[in-house]
């Protein structure tokens, strides 16, 4: 992440301006702050639920298709935001206008400090587990005051080799906590069964459009991406950003989230804390080090995309302020939520905002595919576009009202947001091209 400040390079505000050929990163680096997004406990939790409710063949499968789903956007998406520097707020303009874009920043800003505390909660509490006189007020403190800093000015001249440092004990800590479990309570061959008796055939499908949630990955790529340089756009799109980056985070994660859960008895229903507490359990203070590793990595990320994005979103309404301002107001909105039982109404907004998020995908292919993006045309935007309005909130509609419709359609609600989403904005926006060239014949 040396470069993921451009402000202190280039005198611009990394929010408001394409990443310029002086702070474009290396190879290396961009992987290596990349790849901080693939640990975290929430990829191995999804996978144990998922199992837990359609069986864990049914998991792994809807693992592998989301593999080479995300893959294969992520390819398209990575080598456009190399090639033109733009981040998701700037592209967001040129689709939707300088008004319409504000939308995408505030449902990507908002859904990245979701994260944040959720993620950051999970070492508060593993802190609070091991230390019980460290309360989880104070602990969640703590995680805040060293989480803030870590994305600001020259410090991120270092946190591309923090993440590399932090990669193998992750990676590490992940087949560690595996190997423990077979040492202590010997090979579970029945992962392989844990779940319903008699899992639906269809339920693989399911758990393919679980993992369209959180498609906001995508935008993730995208602002990150920018920071390649072009002639690594064929790198970054088939291995950094593309199905090796999934494979790790999403089947690699969900294999073990499945067979710890599985095989490890644990108290209680299932969820994020107690798989945490059944690392604890078998690797003690080593499992407060592996957890720490996997959470500050996820939460490099959260803490510099929901600053980024939340800075453009008020720029835009007169608030303009530093990026540490803003880094610091992302701190204080993070704390007070993973102070408050906010949860379960965070959890129905992600799945409303995860409708909107799988739309400006959908909108995003069809224009970077088919359509014009001529980075030039920033200066001139409108405040409005209506082909990508129409487009998205077309697409966003369907989406919502199948999330609705009962259970037979509400499947197919993220898949159809998409198709309908790609298929308005190439029909709209080829007809808007033409109406403009018209005239001139």
């Amino acid at each position: 992440m040396a470069a993921l400040s451009q402000s202190s390079q280039t005198g611009q505000d990394p929010a408001n301006h394409p990443v310029p050929a002086a702070a474009r990163m290396g190879r290396l680096s961009l992987t290596m702050a990349w790849w901080a997004v693939c640990s975290a406990m929430f990829y191995i939790v999804v996978g144990a639920s998922l199992a837990l409710s359609y069986g864990t063949r049914n998991a792994l499968i809807g693992m592998l298709l989301s593999v080479l789903s995300y893959g294969l956007i992520n390819s398209v998406l990575s080598r456009f935001a190399i090639r033109s520097g733009l981040s998701v707020a700037l592209f967001s303009r040129l689709l939707f206008g300088s008004t319409g874009a504000c939308l995408a920043t505030l449902i990507f800003f908002s859904t990245a400090i979701y994260y944040a505390v959720f993620e950051g909660s999970v070492i508060a509490v593993a802190l609070n587990h091991l230390y019980p006189e460290l309360v989880y007020p104070l602990a969640a403190l703590l995680v805040v005051l060293y989480s803030v800093p870590m994305i600001l000015g020259s410090v991120q001249h270092w946190l591309d080799k923090l993440n590399g440092v932090l990669l193998p004990i992750y990676l590490g800590g992940l087949l560690v906590a595996v190997g423990l479990s077979i040492s202590r309570y010997g090979y579970q061959p029945q992962w392989l069964d844990f779940g319903p008796a008699n899992p639906s055939a269809f339920g693989w499908w399911d758990c393919f459009v679980a993992y369209m949630g959180v498609w906001v990955l995508m935008l993730f790529t995208f602002d990150y991406a920018r920071f390649g340089k072009p002639e690594d756009q064929t790198y970054h799109g088939r291995w950094n950003f593309g199905m090796p980056f999934y494979a790790v985070t999403f089947l690699l994660n969900g294999a073990a989230g499945i067979y710890l859960v599985s095989s490890i008895p644990h108290e209680g229903a299932l969820n994020e804390v107690s798989v945490v507490m059944a690392i604890l359990q078998l690797m003690g203070l080593w499992g407060l080090l592996f957890v720490w590793a996997t959470q500050t990595r996820i939460n490099t990320a959260n803490y510099y995309l929901a600053t980024l994005n939340m800075q453009a979103f008020f720029g835009r309404f007169g608030l303009r302020g530093s990026y540490l301002v803003w880094a610091l107001a992302v701190g204080v909105i993070v704390y007070g939520l993973m102070l408050a039982d906010v949860f379960a109404y965070l959890l129905k907004a992600l799945a409303y905002q995860g409708i909107f998020v799988v739309a400006w995908v959908g909108v995003a292919l069809a224009q970077i595919l088919y359509g014009r993006s001529d980075v030039t045309a920033l200066a001139r935007v409108s405040a409005y576009n209506p082909a990508g309005l129409v487009a998205w909130f077309g697409g966003t509609a369907l989406g919502l009202m199948l999330m609705f419709a009962g259970p037979g359609l509400s499947s197919f609600s993220a898949p159809l947001t998409g198709v309908l989403a790609f298929g308005l904005q190439f029909a709209l926006s080829r007809r808007q091209a033409a109406s403009v060239v018209s005239p001139t014949r």
